[in-house]
């Protein structure tokens, strides 16, 4: 059975691992904290695949999700990582 690399599928936006000091420096630029930012869980299809690439992603991190917008061109989100 051959596996597939979901990320490369078309409906499945970009997701990049922020370092801490990007981290540091969105929270400041947005004036929030990790707590408000949306959640993500590390059991995600796509957290599995960048830990492939990055190695064990911690809860905390962030992540920012690059999706294609028909209005804007491209929307950016961002999410925090959570176990469970």
């Amino acid at each position: 059975m051959k596996k597939v690399n979901i990320m490369e599928h078309e409906l499945v936006p970009e997701h990049y691992l922020l370092s801490e000091e990007e981290e540091k420096e969105l929270l400041d630029k947005l004036q929030v904290t990790k707590d408000s930012l949306p959640k993500i869980k590390r059991s995600d299809p796509a957290i599995k695949v960048l830990e492939k690439i990055y190695g064990p992603i911690k809860p905390g991190r962030v992540i920012k999700i690059v999706r294609k917008s028909q209005t804007s061109g491209k929307f950016i989100a961002y999410r925090v990582v959570v176990e469970e």
